[in-house]
């Protein structure tokens, strides 16, 4: 009984202490911040696009509606940065490092306003530098990277409507939902955490039967209507393509789910992922016990796009960077969670807050040997397995293209790859034309490159390890190999590229949906058409 007592009177002494020094506190956290910031924009500036971000740049430079693999936001973030900036590594990415930091700050006020102790507020805004998700990988320019912006500044919203009671606060939700519906599909995950903040609390029922959340409801739609007129003008092309991939049936594999799990644990911390994940539950359970409103948004907002994720593992392999919507409120909830066990003076609160502070800590080193090797490294650690070996060396490829191109008379360049195609059109700025033959669904509603520089010329294949041999089955072309090219990076050949000279055929950037040229991106068994199952 003492030795409790003693715990608990060391621990409110430290909660006091750290109190007296708040305002040092807060200075070394901000500093660390713009530190890590700084060097996340250094990554940015100087590390070469990975092909997504290449595909994305394409995009901006289209006056589309919305595409065909995501609604528009990620290209408007691009078409802005290279505005500023230029058509440059920086400005590709310049608007998802604002939008991160934006995240951090939102993030770390909604935790101020939940508490009333420094502790959490610096946990909210360190937590994300100390994962490589958010520390490194929130550098390159994803569709996630718009969406937790949104998504946090939605959350952040409703906070301040459950904590000021002032129902104008509604607006800006309808705002910020909207923007989020812009941003990436997945986002519909946090619709059961939405729900749970209006409908269970007692106190937040009333709204239903006041005009304001419809007022949102028609901001958001209202918002979201270039992606539906552009869905209905092509067949709900997009939706179809969406649904079709996550609902597709695949044998059940424990290597997938332990390949999430496992990426989990890289990219979020060998501490800290259990830590928030643990932390997140607790605040669940309390939350639904005290009917408080926004210990449940936060908690669900976090965990049921997580527990989707992890069912989808065990037939599908998980994106990298998709969980990036779960863990800044699963941090949130963490912050919330330390806060209230510090407060109760809980025996265990100094160990958990002890495990906390080791994480971050493990956590900032991983990204900084990240960072410097990314930037500085002259070795590829793991060879071709090594993630930024794999999507690097395409300057050299498209400069001997370009020279092959000259020697044999052609005008434009042919690929079925879309990284392939995406990379080539970066390194070479649209100087010739590149078109990808097949999967011509991608480019429903853009612009089709200058005829004049195709039609009955000859073209020259960029043919990788990624290609759809079969693509070309159909075409009747006529295809020479005139070269190779090696694509390397860092003494390690990733890949041998075939070159081709293509006469007799000019590619159909319209094919008709029964075309093997049109069907949808990875799906092998048909074109933009409801998939047989048999």
């Amino acid at each position: 009984m003492r030795s409790e007592l003693d715990s608990r009177s060391r621990t409110i002494q430290f909660v006091a202490a750290t109190r007296e020094h708040q305002l040092s506190t807060l200075v070394i956290t901000i500093s660390a911040v713009a530190i890590l910031t700084s060097v996340r924009a250094v990554f940015a500036a100087v590390v070469d696009l990975r092909p997504d971000e290449a595909y994305y740049w394409t995009w901006s430079k289209e006056n589309a509606l919305s595409f065909f693999d995501h609604p528009p936001m990620v290209a408007w973030f691009i078409r802005l940065g290279t505005a500023l900036f230029g058509d440059t590594p920086f400005g590709v990415r310049a608007a998802g490092l604002l939008a991160i930091l934006g995240m951090q700050l939102l993030l770390a006020d909604l935790v101020r306003r939940r508490t009333d102790g420094i502790l959490p507020v610096a946990f909210a805004l360190l937590a994300p530098e100390a994962t490589l998700l958010f520390g490194q990988m929130s550098a390159l320019m994803l569709p996630d990277v718009a969406l937790v912006f949104f998504l946090t500044a939605l959350l952040w919203t409703l906070a301040r409507l459950d904590q000021s009671r002032d129902a104008r606060w509604w607006l800006p939700a309808g705002v910020f939902g909207g923007s989020m519906l812009l941003s990436k599909y997945v986002c519909v995950l946090v619709i059961p955490a939405i729900l749970a903040f209006v409908l269970w609390p007692p106190r937040n029922r009333k709204w239903v039967l006041t005009i304001w959340p419809w007022l949102a409801l028609l901001i958001a739609f209202a918002l979201f209507s270039p992606v539906l007129i552009w869905n209905a003008q092509h067949d709900w092309a997009s939706f179809k393509y969406q649904f079709a991939r996550m609902s597709g049936e695949n044998p059940f594999s424990l290597l997938l789910l332990a390949q999430f799990i496992g990426l989990q644990f890289a990219l979020v911390g060998p501490v800290l992922f259990p830590l928030l994940v643990c932390r997140t539950l607790i605040l669940a359970v309390r939350g639904y016990r005290e009917r408080e409103g926004i210990s449940l948004l936060l908690a669900l907002a976090a965990g049921v796009p997580f527990a989707y994720l992890l069912w989808r593992s065990t037939s599908l392999r998980i994106g990298a960077h998709w969980p990036m919507l779960v863990w800044p409120f699963a941090i949130a909830a963490t912050a919330i969670n330390v806060h209230y066990f510090l407060k109760q003076g809980a025996r265990f609160a100094q160990f958990a807050l002890g495990w906390t502070l080791a994480g971050m800590a493990i956590g900032v080193g991983l990204v900084l040997l990240a960072f410097g090797y990314n930037v500085f490294g002259t070795r590829a650690l793991f060879g071709k397995m090594d993630p930024i070996v794999q999507e690097s060396g395409y300057g050299e490829v498209a400069a001997k293209a370009v020279a092959t191109m000259q020697d044999i008379g052609a005008t434009w360049i042919a690929t079925t790859d879309y990284r392939t195609y995406a990379m080539l059109r970066w390194e070479l700025r649209d100087r010739v034309p590149v078109v990808q033959i097949n999967e011509r669904s991608r480019f429903l509603g853009l612009r089709p490159p200058d005829l004049r520089r195709i039609t009955g010329l000859p073209g020259l294949e960029v043919d990788t390890r990624k290609s759809h041999k079969w693509a070309w089955s159909s075409t009747g072309a006529v295809r020479e190999k005139v070269g190779t090219a090696d694509r390397i990076f860092r003494g390690v050949t990733v890949d041998t590229i075939v070159f081709r000279k293509v006469t007799g055929w000019t590619p159909d950037l319209t094919p008709p949906p029964e075309s093997p040229l049109y069907r949808w991106p990875n799906m092998a068994r048909g074109p933009l058409a409801p998939v047989s199952r048999g």
